[in-house]
C-alpha cells in the first residue's frame, strides 16, 4: 500500500446521520470502529451531545454494534463510551493499527465486517486502511478544533485536492 492510498477513504460522507447505515450492514458490516472528537461529537469534549446518541442508535438499529476507536486520553474516552453504552479503545495510537486490530478483537469482528469512521486524513483514514478495515471518512462535526488539528486539515485539504475527494 503507498501512502497515498493508505489516505483515501472508500468515501466521505457529510455525516455519520447520512451513511448508509443499512445498506452497509446488508453489505456484511457487523462493527462501526468510530472517532470521537469531531466524528460522533465535540472536539475535546467530556461528555457526548444529543447528535451522539443519535447515531449510536441508528447504526445499532441497522444490525451493526459500535465501538469507540480513540487516540484520546482513556479517562475522557471511557467516560463518553459508557456514557453511549459502547465498548471504547482508548490511546488507540491512530495512525498505527494497535488501536484499530483492538477494537477488532474486542468486538469479535474481522477486518472484512468493519468498517473505520473519523474526520482525519492522518490518523482515521490511514489507520483503518493499514488494518485493512473499509475507510469512510466524515466531515468535522464542529469548527472548532485544538490548533495542532488546525495545522493538519491545511494538509488534509492538499491531500484531498490531489486525490480528488
Amino acid at each position: 500500500m503507498n501512502i497515498f492510498s493508505a489516505m483515501k477513504p472508500e468515501k466521505v460522507y457529510g455525516s455519520l446521520d447520512v451513511m448508509p447505515w443499512n445498506e452497509l450492514a446488508g453489505e456484511g458490516i457487523k462493527t462501526a470502529l468510530l472517532d470521537f472528537d469531531n466524528t460522533l461529537g465535540p472536539d475535546h469534549a467530556t461528555e457526548p451531545e444529543e447528535y451522539s446518541y443519535k447515531c449510536v442508535k441508528m447504526i445499532e438499529e441497522a444490525g451493526i454494534r459500535c465501538c469507540l476507536v480513540s487516540n484520546a486520553k482513556s479517562g475522557r474516552s471511557s467516560k463518553i463510551a459508557e456514557m453511549l453504552g459502547i465498548p471504547c479503545v482508548t490511546y488507540a495510537n491512530k495512525p498505527g493499527t494497535s488501536g484499530v486490530l483492538k477494537a477488532i478483537k474486542l468486538m469479535e469482528s474481522s477486518p472484512k465486517t468493519c468498517v473505520m469512521v473519523g474526520d482525519q486524513i492522518f490518523t482515521d483514514v490511514i489507520a483503518g486502511n493499514r488494518s485493512g478495515v473499509r475507510t469512510f471518512m466524515v466531515e468535522r462535526l464542529h469548527k472548532k478544533e485544538v490548533w495542532y488539528i488546525v495545522l493538519k486539515r491545511v494538509f488534509e485539504r492538499i491531500v484531498r485536492a490531489i486525490a480528488r475527494f
